[in-house]
């Protein structure tokens, strides 16, 4: 008999549903694609990011309300509106209004106002951030093709520091039962410059980095020094806005859950067990043999108790 992760790995493999054009965008992708395209300041990047996070709320705001809540001025404003496109501020909240619509009517934003006390609320945002990730699905190309990067590189570097080693502790876990050669990275400074480094010279050609927030300094630093020896990164993190997704090949950009003192990330696991299943995909003979191997290992020394 296959074991769970067998069955899985041959019966759910990712496959193309809807186009993304076919599918509604989320209100985080929309407004990630409406200030991507600019090169940010870093006080643009904090109004971005606050109107990411609140939209319901600051669609609604005036710029001089705008401006008290993320701690800029009223000309930052105005000069953020025209980084990203248009005439004004006014032109903007119209823009931002439309898209906060979408999701008044009964959604998470919704969930104080019925009643929900903070963990409710806090399970709310997580189910918002988990249905804006399945819009994101709806046109899984980028996830495949990442994973069968991910898959060929060998060794495979998964780089995660301070908060965000939990997350890449569990994708290098199950990455090593599908890939012979699984590099884990949880410590910064001139330990993860070794690594990196010792990963390039052993012919690895990508790194898996993790950055939840707060963001570190030091994974910047280390993002960077795998760029510069030839890797090339792919990023899940919270926001594609930001240093270290500017400096990343590519990013993968969830919601996190903040409503609790200690964030919850919910969606970038559901991300990271994604481009998981993306590895297996991409070779499915490798996947299948190194999970029989392991199975029969397991099995003669008892790694498991029996459910």
């Amino acid at each position: 008999m296959p074991s769970p992760q067998q069955a899985r790995a041959q019966a759910s493999a990712i496959t193309s549903g809807k186009t993304a054009s076919e599918a509604e965008a989320s209100p985080t992708s929309q407004l990630r694609t409406l200030f991507d395209q600019p090169r940010l300041s870093p006080g643009q990047r904090r109004i971005a990011q606050y109107l990411i996070e609140h939209i319901t709320e600051a669609a609604f705001l005036s710029i001089t309300d705008l401006a008290d809540r993320v701690g800029v001025s009223q000309p930052s404003v105005t000069r953020f509106a025209a980084a990203v496109g248009f005439s004004g501020y006014p032109a903007l909240r119209e823009k931002l209004q439309s898209i906060a619509l979408g999701t008044l009517a009964g959604g998470p934003a919704a969930a104080e106002e019925n009643g929900a006390n903070e963990l409710q609320a806090a399970v709310d945002a997580e189910i918002e951030n988990l249905e804006n990730l399945r819009r994101d699905f709806a046109s899984p190309d980028q996830v495949i093709d990442i994973g069968r990067k991910l898959s060929q590189s060998t060794p495979l570097t998964i780089l995660g520091l301070r908060i965000s080693g939990s997350l890449a502790e569990y994708f290098a876990y199950a990455a090593r039962r599908i890939h012979p050669d699984v590099r884990l990275v949880t410590r910064g400074g001139s330990v993860a410059y070794d690594a990196l480094l010792q990963s390039r010279e052993a012919g690895g050609t990508w790194v898996l980095a993790f950055s939840m927030p707060r963001h570190a300094q030091e994974t910047l630093t280390a993002v960077r020094v795998a760029r510069s020896a030839g890797l090339k990164v792919a990023l899940v993190t919270d926001l594609a806005l930001g240093p270290v997704a500017d400096t990343a090949d590519v990013v993968f950009a969830t919601g996190t859950g903040s409503r609790l003192v200690f964030d919850s990330y919910a969606a970038p696991g559901v991300m990271a067990a994604a481009l998981l299943q993306a590895m297996t995909d991409a070779d499915p003979e490798r996947t299948q043999a190194r999970l029989e191997e392991y199975e029969h290992i397991s099995d003669e020394h008892q790694f498991f108790l029996r459910d």
